[in-house]
């Protein structure tokens, strides 16, 4: 018995009910509700609250020290009495009038020549064991070794290196050069020494800084350059240094103000005796062997003031421009 087959149709105001809505715009999400107040204030805190430590410790220990030095150069504070006394600019024209203190700016000369020369070194040192040349973990090693040893360690070890007769002399013998020049007597050779000193101290940390900035670098341009017949020195001008400009700026202000704030080494090694007193060095034995904490602080304030000025003048002339490489 054959089955009849009845088809349902809905009924026709559904039909138009169901176009009608089909026909209507999808109406828009609705808006969360408005954070409450309190959650508002807290998101806002929430930044600040972070940074409350570290501007504490930073106000603390760098910015009020900085203001009391400001503020005891326009005094003669001997830096024990309770009392002092309100000189003005006396502090600082003594330091720009009197040969002895002024002096030190032509030995700070020594170790900006010096920075030149270790810069350019670090950068060569980098560049060259960047590639692949044999036994370049052992040299990687070697030029860092030094940024390792205490710098008080290095001082006394080349203190009897440039004794007379000392470990210099020794080598200089090997090779037929026999000499009793005294190589911490006189200024210029003090200097010299010292700057020298300060090079194989501080080359290992810039040729690290150098090696990391050229590695960085995408190997595939080396092998595009290579495949365009480019040379290593191509390489060098066209990819390297552009590539690595900002840690170059970097280390050319980190490098100058060194140089304008050497301490460790000729403290260690001369004391300041024989013409290589430094800033710094003068700084300290105002302060502590004269008990001139006026004049020190006003010193102290020409140092900074310098270092800011070059800062200023480097980032100048060298703007840190970013560099898009690929």
């Amino acid at each position: 018995m054959a089955h009849a087959h009845t088809h349902t149709h809905p009924p026709a105001h559904r039909a138009e009910q169901t176009d009608s809505e089909a026909a209507k715009p999808v109406s828009k999400r609705a808006a969360p509700a408005p954070a409450p107040r309190r959650a508002r204030t807290w998101r806002l805190l929430t930044p600040w609250l972070f940074l409350l430590a570290p501007l504490v410790l930073l106000i603390t220990f760098t910015y009020a020290p900085i203001a009391n030095m400001v503020a005891y150069s326009f005094t003669d504070w001997d830096g024990v009495s309770p009392e002092l006394h309100y000189t003005g600019a006396e502090n600082y024209k003594e330091i720009f009038t009197r040969e002895d203190l002024f002096q030190v700016f032509w030995v700070s000369g020594y170790y900006l020549v010096a920075s030149v020369i270790q810069i350019i070194a670090a950068l060569y040192f980098a560049t060259i064991l960047s590639f692949s040349i044999r036994f370049r973990n052992f040299f990687k090693g070697v030029l860092f070794f030094p940024s390792l040893v205490n710098g008080v360690a290095i001082g006394f070890v080349f203190l009897y290196f440039f004794q007379d007769g000392g470990t210099f002399d020794t080598v200089l013998g090997l090779f037929g050069q026999h000499t009793d020049h005294a190589w911490l007597g006189t200024p210029a050779s003090a200097n010299t020494s010292l700057a020298g000193v300060s090079i194989w101290r501080y080359l290992g940390m810039n040729f690290v800084l150098f090696l990391g900035a050229i590695q960085s670098v995408p190997g595939e341009l080396y092998e595009a350059a290579e495949l365009d017949g480019a040379g290593r020195w191509h390489q060098f001008r066209y990819i390297i240094l552009p590539g690595i400009k900002p840690v170059l700026t970097l280390t050319v202000i980190l490098s100058v103000s060194g140089s304008l704030s050497a301490f460790e080494i000729p403290y260690i090694m001369t004391g300041g005796a024989t013409g290589t007193e430094t800033f710094v060095i003068q700084t300290v034995k105002l302060a502590f062997q004269f008990n001139k904490t006026g004049l020190a602080s006003a010193a102290a304030v020409v140092l900074l003031l310098i270092i800011l000025l070059v800062t200023w003048v480097q980032r100048r002339l060298v703007p840190d421009d970013r560099v898009d490489l690929v």
